[in-house]
């Protein structure tokens, strides 16, 4: 059973999201505050966060913040707050996705599950494949990432990534040097159309970046005004 955390201390909202996850056949708990989320992670499994800013006790960046110490698990971040640092912010912090109050929640649910899909597909590719650890390995200098068990390395050493930093390393991994416009990389990695989305490519590049960073350069370039590209010099 594919089990979701609603944090938000919005009660009338908290309540809305969970009939519309119920009506999807999903099993569902509810906090109603960031310090009764933190609880809740701390002793049950989920598959995705649904995820407020703007919380009593503990805020939904610090949430984020403590599950991305050891989890990879989607969070969408939800927020008040309309203003393009805000996102960025919670996006930089570890979401994988953010939406604005007021939001439609047949378009929540999409994302929901969209962002459930591609963990879907992940965990089976690595459950047919037996977590083998030799295949699929792409090595560009310093950098080594293994597609089959969704793992990377820079310089020898293990770097934490969510599943859409991971998505987006990858893509360019595959064709070094080539530059992609921020328009072809959201389309491939979230797989929905691009609708503008330039702020949430460039957190996720900026949190991308700083996790697998070299010593002298980032591995990541950003080619202004055309996109990035993985650089291979």
């Amino acid at each position: 059973m594919t089990r979701l955390l609603i944090v938000d201390d919005d009660r009338e909202i908290a309540n809305l999201i969970r009939i519309y996850i119920d009506n999807e056949g999903y099993e569902c708990e509810v906090a109603y505050d960031g310090e009764e989320a933190l609880q809740l992670l701390r002793n049950n499994h989920y598959d995705l966060v649904v995820l407020d800013i703007m919380m009593p006790k503990v805020d939904g960046f610090v949430v984020t913040r403590v599950i991305r110490e050891s989890q990879a698990i989607p969070i969408l971040m939800l927020s008040a707050k309309t203003e393009d640092m805000d996102k960025i912010l919670g996006l930089m912090t570890g979401a994988d996705d953010y939406m604005t109050k007021p939001f439609n929640p047949l378009e929540l649910m999409a994302r929901v599950k969209s962002l459930l899909r591609r963990t879907y597909q992940l965990n089976d590719r690595l459950r047919s494949e037996g977590h083998r650890q030799v295949d699929h390995v792409l090595s560009l200098g310093e950098l080594e990432i293994n597609k089959e068990l969704h793992t990377v390395k820079v310089a020898g050493t293990a770097v934490h990534l969510t599943s859409i930093e991971f998505d987006i390393l990858t893509t360019l991994a595959e064709s070094p040097g080539r530059v992609f416009p921020a328009e072809d990389l959201y389309e491939r990695v979230w797989k929905e159309p691009f609708q503008g989305a330039h702020n949430t490519i460039a957190a996720h590049i900026s949190k991308l970046r700083d996790k697998i960073h070299r010593v002298g350069q980032p591995l990541i370039q950003t080619v202004w005004g055309v996109g990035y590209k993985i650089d291979v010099d």
